[in-house]
């Protein structure tokens, strides 16, 4: 019998993780399928994706650039994907129709909460950046009730509008933006960095007050693009300063359990893939 078929779109889409990542959650729950890259082509995506599902794919994650047209092309959404704006994983219901989640914040909230052992209730929060990844990463925060989150962008305008879209789950948390050069004094006990400042030449100016001696500092990209910030982080003494690969991984997971019925277990995969990147 032919093995179940599944895929990752993006482009670039050399340098993704996620087909390793499938295949070791593969191999440890016993699961009969193949997990494989493809790159996306610019104005094709919705044809492209409609022929693999009509090909025999079962499911597929979706990577920059085309989270939001993924959103666009299902005919069904999960309520947070809704939310966020964007799609990463699809799946085909019984009648063909596709539908579409969002793992991202569920898969940042695992990893802070299991990994990291930070539980948001009642603490105060940073997040720098008002992007789509901000987006993904505002209700499962907001739903675990910290005292206080605070959106900073360079475009205060875009933080102030993404808080005022989010501002009916606050519930009891004070929910604030501002620019980056304006943010409310800290210290805060998670500072997230949700822009693509470390992927360029740029750098974040940050006042070194953000950070708390007992805080928890996050990129959500990993690898080297995550070094000029966690840097400043551990200079400023956080206790953990963290890259986006737990994330990666957690949201990889949440996608497997949607798909196959099964959640695997996420601790010996992220072991095995920092000692992979670490040998290169």
């Amino acid at each position: 019998m032919k093995p179940d078929l599944y895929a990752v779109v993006g482009n670039p889409i050399a340098h993704s993780l996620s087909p390793r990542i499938h295949a070791l959650f593969a191999a440890q729950t016993e699961q009969h399928m193949v997990y494989e890259a493809r790159l996306g082509r610019p104005g094709h995506f919705e044809e492209d994706v409609r022929s693999w599902f009509r090909n025999g794919l079962r499911g597929l994650n979706v990577t920059v650039p085309f989270k939001e047209e993924a959103f666009r092309l299902v005919e069904h959404r999960t309520p947070r994907a809704e939310r966020a704006g964007a799609v990463n994983t699809i799946w085909a219901e019984t009648d063909g129709a596709l539908t579409g989640d969002n793992t991202d914040g569920a898969g940042f909230l695992r990893d802070l909460t299991r990994r990291l052992e930070f539980e948001p209730a009642g603490r105060q929060i940073l997040i720098l950046g008002a992007g789509g990844a901000t987006r993904g990463l505002l209700e499962p925060l907001l739903l675990a009730a910290p005292a206080r989150l605070v959106v900073a962008n360079r475009t205060p305008e875009r933080a102030r509008a993404l808080v005022e879209s989010f501002a009916e789950l606050a519930g009891a948390t004070q929910l604030e933006s501002s620019g980056l050069d304006s943010i409310p004094a800290g210290p805060y006990d998670l500072v997230v960095n949700a822009t693509a400042a470390g992927l360029g030449k740029e750098s974040l100016a940050l006042p070194a007050s953000l950070c708390g001696g007992t805080g928890v500092a996050y990129d959500l990209v990993y690898g080297p693009a995550s070094r000029p910030f966690l840097d400043w982080a551990r200079q400023q003494g956080v206790v953990q300063a963290t890259d986006g690969l737990g994330m990666l991984v957690e949201q990889a997971a949440e996608a497997f359990a949607a798909w196959r019925g099964i959640r695997p277990d996420t601790a010996p995969v992220l072991r095995e893939l920092q000692r992979a990147l670490a040998e290169r």
